[in-house]
């Protein structure tokens, strides 16, 4: 009787991923070991990301803060440097991103689905290429550790909201 039950709770499970094919995937972390852990998972529920903030001094990735719909995440990282930002057009997202690091975060190239190159920081230390896993999937949040530096960076991919009629 038992083996029974396995065997259907395994043929619900099976044609429920059938039914339901994955989307989100995660790339990272790329860079140190150092740092607070900060994650914009929540900010997601805003909608899609439509502009970066990015701090960098002459050797690093200093901070970032990322919008989310109509909403800014939380600035991580620190203080000195400039401060560059960039706006996605409506319905632009981003499909890929590279980078550099060692230690601590260095460069940062955010790339669309409409052919723009977003670099930020110096192109220094060990390379790094992150794209979704499943079709059709883009960067919707970004997850890490910072501390006066972004000492690392995780991508999380998933579909592009389809309730964003204002985004």
């Amino acid at each position: 009787m038992l083996a029974i039950a396995l065997l259907a709770l395994l043929c619900a499970s099976a044609s429920a991923n059938a039914i339901q094919p994955r989307a989100s995937s995660y790339n990272g972390e790329y860079g140190g070991g150092g740092g607070e852990r900060f994650s914009h998972s929540g900010y997601q529920l805003e909608g899609p990301i439509t502009a970066i903030r990015v701090r960098v001094n002459r050797y690093y990735i200093v901070g970032l803060q990322v919008r989310y719909g109509k909403v800014w995440s939380d600035y991580v990282g620190g203080t000195q440097g400039d401060l560059e930002e960039i706006f996605l057009h409506p319905g632009e997202s981003v499909i890929q991103v590279s980078g550099k690091y060692k230690y601590y975060l260095r460069k940062l190239v955010f790339v669309t689905d409409k052919g723009r190159y977003l670099p930020f920081g110096k192109d220094t230390g060990t390379s790094f290429n992150a794209v979704p896993l499943y079709p059709n999937t883009v960067l919707r949040f970004i997850s890490g550790r910072s501390g006066s530096l972004i000492n690392a960076i995780g991508l999380h991919w998933d579909v592009y909201p389809s309730d964003c009629g204002s985004c």
